[in-house]
C-alpha cells in the first residue's frame, strides 16, 4: 500500500503539474479531516506521511490510530477534501505557469462560442478569446485549430481565465519571430509597428548585420515567409519598410508605395508636412486615410499631406502676410520653412518662443508676426468656407436646372387639340423622375384617346352618307 500511495502521489504531481510536497500536504489535511469526522470535531488529530517510505502515522489526542478503521463516511470526507485541495493547487499552478507565458503565442482547438467570444482548448486549460480580440471578418468552426497570443491571465472564482488575442500589435511581432529565424535570433530587429487588425499593418525593421537585408529576409524567397503570416491573419496586408534614424527618410519609407517629393519637419508641433504629386495623393492617404494614419503611428509624427499647388498657396499667403509687417526681412520666409512652418496656421500655432529662440527674432516683432498670422489664417478660413459653400450651392442649382429641363410632358401622337389638352393635363410629368410603369401608362392613355377620336370620326361619316 505504501508503494501504491507514493505512485499515486507521483502520478498526481506529474499530471496536474503540482509540486509533490503540495500533494503530500493535501493528503495529510484530507486524512486529518477524516479522523475528525470519525471521532469528534473538537479532537486534536494529526497525520504524517513519510516522504520516502509512504508510511502513515496518525494520532488522535496523542493516541495512535489506524486510518483503515475509520469507516466509509470518513473515507468519503477524505476524498472530498483531497479533490478540493488538489483543484486549488492545480488552479494556482496554472495561474503561475500562464502568468509567466503572457505574450507567448499558443495553439489550441476551438470548442465553442460564448456570447461572441471563442473558447479554445489549450490542453490542461481552456482559453477565451473575446470578440474584440478576434480578427474582423474571420470565423472559425468547432474543432478548428487556431493561434492566439496570451494577453492576460486572471484568477477568478473556481477557475483561471486565460484571455487570448489576435488583434494586439505584439501578436504580429511574435508571428515574425516564429516565421523569420533572423528576427528570433535578434539579427533583425522590429523597431516600430502599427496595425489595424484585419486590414493593414506597417512594420519598420533594421538589421545589425550589414550582410543581411532586413526587408528581404522578412519577405522570404518569393514572399514565402510573409505569405505564411498573411494567411494566418486572414489576408491582412503587411507593409515592411526599412528603418532609418532620420525622421524624414523614415516618413518617406512609411508612406510607400506613394512617392514623396519633400518632407518638412516642425519639431515644436511634432508635425511633418509631406509634399506629394497630385497623382500620388490618393495613394499616400490610402483607403479612408489608412495609409497615412498607420504611417503616423509608425513614425510618431503627425503627418499632413499636401500637393505642390496647396503648398505653394500656403507659402504665398504667408509671404503676403509677412511682407505687410514692418521689420520683416525677405529671408524670414526661408527661415520659417527651415523649421517646418509652411502656413499661417502653423505660424500662429507655433507661437512666439520658437521665433525668438531659434530664429533670433525680436520678441515684439515675433508677437506681431504671430498675431498677424492668426488673424489672416482665420480670414482665409472664412473665405475658403464661403467659397466652398457657394460652389456647392451652384452645383446643386445646376443639377436642379438640368433635371427640370430633361423632363418633357408626354402627349399621345395624332390626338386632336381637345384630346391633346386633356391628355396633357393628365399626363404632365411632375418634377420628380417618372418610373417605367408611369411612362407606359401615359402612352397607353394617349393611344386610347386617339382610337376614340378615330371611331368618333368614322361614326359621323357613316351617318352623313
Amino acid at each position: 500500500m505504501n508503494s501504491d500511495l507514493l505512485r499515486f502521489i507521483d502520478s498526481i504531481s506529474r499530471d496536474k503539474n503540482i509540486e509533490k510536497e503540495s500533494v503530500f500536504v493535501d493528503l495529510e489535511a484530507a486524512m486529518v479531516s477524516a479522523a475528525k469526522k470519525a471521532y469528534a470535531e473538537t479532537e486534536d488529530a494529526t497525520v504524517t506521511i513519510d516522504r520516502l517510505t509512504g508510511e502513515i502515522a496518525a494520532t488522535v489526542n496523542g493516541k495512535p490510530i489506524d486510518m483503515k478503521t475509520l469507516g466509509r463516511i470518513a473515507a468519503q470526507t477524505a476524498k472530498q477534501v483531497m479533490i478540493q485541495k488538489i483543484r486549488e493547487d492545480e488552479r494556482s499552478a496554472i495561474f503561475e505557469e500562464y502568468s509567466e507565458r503572457v505574450g507567448e503565442v499558443v495553439t489550441g482547438t476551438v470548442v465553442r462560442y460564448e456570447g461572441g467570444g471563442m473558447v479554445i482548448n489549450l490542453g490542461r486549460v481552456e482559453g477565451f478569446m473575446p470578440r474584440s480580440e478576434q480578427i474582423p471578418g474571420q470565423t472559425h468552426q468547432a474543432g478548428e485549430r487556431v493561434r492566439g497570443m496570451i494577453l492576460d491571465v486572471r484568477e477568478e472564482i473556481n477557475q483561471v481565465r486565460i484571455v487570448l488575442t489576435q488583434t494586439h500589435p505584439d501578436y504580429i511581432r511574435r508571428m515574425f519571430e516564429l516565421e523569420v529565424p533572423e528576427v528570433s535570433e535578434r539579427i533583425i530587429e522590429i523597431r516600430a509597428l502599427s496595425r489595424e487588425a484585419g486590414y493593414r499593418t506597417k512594420i519598420a525593421v533594421s538589421s545589425i548585420d550589414s550582410r543581411v537585408d532586413a526587408v528581404g529576409a522578412c519577405v522570404g524567397v518569393r514572399g514565402s515567409r510573409i505569405r505564411n503570416i498573411v494567411d494566418e491573419l486572414g489576408g491582412e496586408k503587411i507593409d515592411i519598410v526599412r528603418w532609418n534614424e532620420s525622421s524624414q527618410v523614415l516618413i518617406t519609407n512609411s508612406l510607400k508605395p506613394a512617392e514623396v517629393k519633400e518632407v518638412f519637419l516642425c519639431f515644436e508641433l511634432g508635425r511633418a508636412t509631406v509634399i506629394v504629386a497630385e497623382d500620388q495623393l490618393s495613394l499616400a492617404i490610402g483607403k479612408r486615410g489608412q495609409n497615412v494614419r498607420l504611417a503616423a503611428r509608425l513614425t510618431g509624427w503627425d503627418i499632413d499631406i499636401l500637393t505642390p499647388a496647396e503648398y505653394d498657396k500656403n507659402v504665398d499667403d504667408m509671404e503676403k502676410a509677412l511682407k505687410s509687417i514692418e521689420g520683416v526681412e525677405d529671408v524670414m520666409l526661408d527661415k520659417l520653412l527651415a523649421i517646418g512652418v509652411i502656413s499661417l496656421s502653423d505660424l500662429a500655432e507655433v507661437g512666439v518662443e520658437p521665433l525668438v529662440n531659434e530664429l533670433a527674432v525680436n520678441a515684439e516683432l515675433a508677437t506681431v508676426m504671430v498675431e498677424k498670422a492668426g488673424t489672416e489664417a482665420k480670414r482665409l478660413e472664412v473665405e475658403n468656407a464661403a467659397r466652398k459653400a457657394a460652389e456647392q450651392a451652384e452645383r446643386k442649382a445646376s443639377a436642379a436646372a438640368s433635371a427640370e429641363s430633361g423632363e418633357p410632358a408626354l402627349v399621345g401622337a395624332g390626338v386632336g387639340s381637345e384630346g391633346a389638352a386633356e391628355i396633357q393635363g393628365e399626363a404632365t410629368l411632375p418634377s420628380r423622375p417618372r418610373t417605367e410603369q408611369e411612362i407606359v401608362k401615359n402612352l397607353a392613355a394617349g393611344w386610347r384617346a386617339e382610337l376614340d377620336a378615330q371611331k368618333a370620326a368614322g361614326g359621323d361619316d357613316s351617318s352623313a352618307s
